[in-house]
């Protein structure tokens, strides 16, 4: 079985409220609550406008233009920042490790996810995430990127296994499904927050809740 990383093992949106609250600390003073508020919803938008983007320098240049602050982060230090702090503002939900786990008794695991080698190494690192999985591919480590098919190819090759025996679970429905499904992979829409399919890409299965996967394998 096949899982994608943000969003799927890891609450990505989680992560961006803790690096909001650390930049927060160290770029503003005296926010009342209210305001606090309506700023981490700006901060949000702009980082999902810039999803998946290397360079992360313009959600807070952006963010800045908006809610001007006391010290503003110079434009040559902002990539650093993001990347000394986001990776280790993420946390692992113990019940799906357990069921990762449940899995790998059964099958093969492995992680297939976009992003930088840095940032996505260092998210694996900090929640330990590398000691449960067969094989990790990052995309800018090995110059493919779901949706491209290539890439889930390359981990049945890793793995030794064949694509209509494998699933491929993740949140995104082009990238993380239509890419699966390119490559002959059946794809489980992880879908906790019950978002309307409004594509064309028909997934395998759609699950709200991690441990519906055991149904598949054990």
């Amino acid at each position: 079985m096949l899982f994608d990383l943000d969003d799927t093992l890891l609450d990505r949106d989680n992560a961006v409220d803790k690096l909001f609250f650390i930049m927060l600390d160290k770029c503003y003073e005296d926010i009342d609550d209210s305001i606090k508020r309506e700023m981490l919803q700006g901060f949000k938008e702009q980082d999902k406008r810039s999803y998946g983007q290397k360079d992360k320098t313009k959600v807070l240049e952006a963010f800045f233009d908006v809610y001007p602050p006391k010290y503003r982060i110079p434009h040559n230090d902002i990539l650093a920042f993001w990347n000394n702090h986001f990776p280790y503002c993420f946390s692992v939900n113990q019940d799906r490790i357990n069921i990762v786990n449940e899995i790998k008794s059964q099958v093969k695991v492995a992680i297939i996810t976009n992003g930088t080698v840095h940032r996505q190494k260092a998210k694996i690192r900090s929640t330990n995430l590398h000691h449960y999985f067969d094989t990790i591919i990052i995309s800018d480590e090995v110059g493919l990127s779901k949706p491209d098919k290539r890439i889930f190819e390359l981990a049945l090759n890793k793995l030794n296994v064949q694509p209509e025996d494998t699933l491929f679970v993740g949140d995104d429905l082009e990238r993380d499904i239509g890419g699966c499904q390119n490559a002959n992979i059946k794809g489980v829409w992880f879908n906790p927050l019950r978002i309307k399919n409004d594509t064309e890409i028909k997934p395998f299965a759609e699950i709200d809740s991690f441990d519906r996967l055991l149904s598949y394998y054990t």
